[in-house]
């Protein structure tokens, strides 16, 4: 998630929110690597009766091969769609083309273009519809395994599925990994008249998603998978993904479970959409809306990434991959009702607060109330200078209005509490909060600063590659060891059956908006101690007795009036 997600306030908010994007942008990284050495040991080892593996598996459009760590075989840089570019940007996705011979598969396809951020350097590439596979050396003999499908969080501007190495869940936990590219920015969702008739609400980067479960459905039993045992994963932006593909009518029927780590239902309407896209193509030098389309077709990919600085990409409903906004389906039910595991960190703001480190007191205030006009002297009394600690008060005191508000595209605290009580009434819903307060900080640009659990943290501890230039699993303490092996056997539990109850894990009930309580949620906690707390435990830490009727639309100020989705 990057900051553009802070699209949802009053344009003199963002003003003074963006002052501190450099900063924040910089918190978001997740590289590829190899394994840390401080991850967790396999849950337990293979049956007796294995089948080993073959590294040369064909495809419907030929054969690869792969290799081997000895544990986990690994196939990198599928293409499983033609490169969208030429005639094809955007366009939607079409079949890769066929190969003869084998076709070397030990190497990362091309990241999407994308600018340079946290998430690494500036991309300028379209030739980037590729994923990747990660087994099991050895499965039992006739069993084929279910599959979680990883959708790269980034904000839909940067990332890439070479951020999520599987190898540790495939591992530990007898389970297929497929993580993907897909288009970002205005390559992968722009909506502008005469733009595209086979996607007309702009949505190519979906597109590309339902694209790769396609594809998934179609191979996955060739390296060991089962097609009727997908769940889809994603954080952040991809949690965003995860909504939007259990909304969309051409997904249903390509996936079993679902997965959303700090993701929300955020999406926008066609007219703001094209209000957006439009802005876009000025600033890209085609400026005639009746002319934009062609115009933009005639710029080089690079002129297209370098205009796209301010370009806030988002789902756009109201075509026929959205028909309806996300956060609607799920509202009225209107959606692929599969179990779903879905959670937000306890300070998910911190990670996007670290820039006001040096705010004054008055500086604070200042920025509250340009915010939150009338309803400033409110979010004051709750959140009072006086109740955090120095020397960094005023990045405390933002990060908790934007966790418990969900500012952030409708990510944190309240906003997610009320996504899990709206899906839990149509569905099997567990929902998480990670509350490991000392995880490893993202980085250390500001000495001493507290990340608590900041968005973005818990990745770690799910896959080990995920590093902001040093290893973060390698920092973990034997607790947050304990931590990480935990979360990872709910997450496989979960991926194989659909219920995160693990063998010799603490119980994770099912989520439920019950009278008096919204009970049953798991607080994750290093060394043993995750355990069950009530959702009005849960309500209490992010006040939601003051943001629940201000997320619900009542009484807000016009500067704050589209706070959260």
């Amino acid at each position: 998630m990057q900051t553009h997600d802070l699209r949802r306030l009053s344009r003199r908010a963002r003003l003074g929110l963006l002052s501190a994007a450099g900063a924040i942008a910089a918190a978001l990284v997740f590289s590829a690597g190899a394994l840390a050495a401080a991850a967790p040991s396999p849950a337990s080892a293979a049956p007796a009766a294995v089948t080993p593996q073959n590294l040369t598996v064909t495809t419907g459009t030929g054969q690869v091969e792969g290799r081997t760590t000895g544990a986990v075989d690994q196939w990198l840089g599928l293409p499983y769609a033609r490169p969208p570019a030429g005639a094809l940007r955007w366009a939607p996705p079409q079949p890769a083309q066929s190969w003869s011979g084998v076709r070397s598969a030990l190497s990362y396809g091309g990241r999407c273009a994308q600018p340079a951020s946290g998430n690494g350097p500036r991309i300028d590439n379209e030739d980037c519809l590729y994923l990747n596979v990660y087994a099991p050396s050895v499965i039992p003999a006739g069993k084929k395994l279910p599959v979680m499908f990883m959708i790269h969080g980034g904000g839909l501007t940067t990332g890439a599925g070479d951020q999520q190495d599987g190898s540790l869940l495939a591992q530990s936990e007898g389970i297929i990994v497929v993580s993907v590219n897909y288009r970002l920015g205005p390559l992968g969702f722009l909506d502008l008249p005469g733009l595209s008739s086979a996607v007309p609400d702009g949505n190519f980067g979906l597109a590309d998603q339902e694209a790769a479960l396609k594809w998934v459905h179609a191979n996955i039993a060739g390296f060991g998978g089962d097609p009727s045992q997908v769940a889809i994963a994603g954080e952040s932006a991809g949690g965003w993904s995860v909504c939007a593909l259990l909304a969309s009518p051409p997904a249903r029927g390509l996936f079993a479970r679902a997965i959303m780590e700090s993701g929300s239902c955020d999406s926008q309407s066609g007219s703001t959409a094209q209000t957006g896209s439009l802005a876009f193509a000025r600033t890209a030098g085609c400026p005639d809306p009746a002319t934009a389309a062609a115009c933009l077709r005639g710029k080089s990919e690079a002129t297209l990434l370098s205009a796209s600085g301010s370009y806030q990409p988002l789902f756009t409903y109201g075509g026929p991959d959205l028909p309806t906004a996300p956060q609607k389906a799920v509202d009225s039910g209107n959606f692929a009702k599969v179990p779903v595991l879905m959670g937000t960190n306890h300070d998910e703001g911190r990670t996007f607060s670290q820039g006001y480190a040096g705010y004054t007191q008055a500086q604070y205030t200042q920025l509250v109330d340009s915010t939150f006009g009338a309803l400033a002297p409110q979010v004051l009394a709750h959140y009072p200078w006086s109740a955090y600690p120095s020397p960094y008060t005023a990045a405390y005191a933002i990060g908790a209005i934007l966790t418990d508000s969900g500012t952030v595209g409708g990510i944190g605290g309240c906003a997610e509490q009320n996504l899990a009580a709206s899906l839990a009434k149509n569905t099997r819903t567990y929902f998480f909060q990670f509350d490991d307060e000392h995880a490893p900080g993202l980085n250390n640009s500001v000495p001493g600063y507290q990340w608590g659990a900041g968005h973005a943290m818990e990745l770690a501890y799910l896959w080990p590659s995920f590093t902001n230039g040093y290893s973060l699993a390698a920092e973990f303490t034997p607790a947050q060891r304990a931590l990480s092996r935990q979360m990872i056997a709910y997450w496989g539990a979960f991926t194989k059956a659909g219920s995160p109850d693990a063998a010799g894990q603490p119980a994770w009930p099912a989520y439920s908006p019950a009278a008096g309580g919204r009970a049953g949620l798991l607080s994750l906690r290093p060394g043993g101690q995750s355990r069950a707390i009530t959702g009005a435990t849960f309500g209490a830490q992010h006040q939601c007795s003051f943001w629940d009727p201000v997320l619900n639309g009542s009484g807000l100020p016009a500067a704050a009036a589209r706070i959260a989705g």
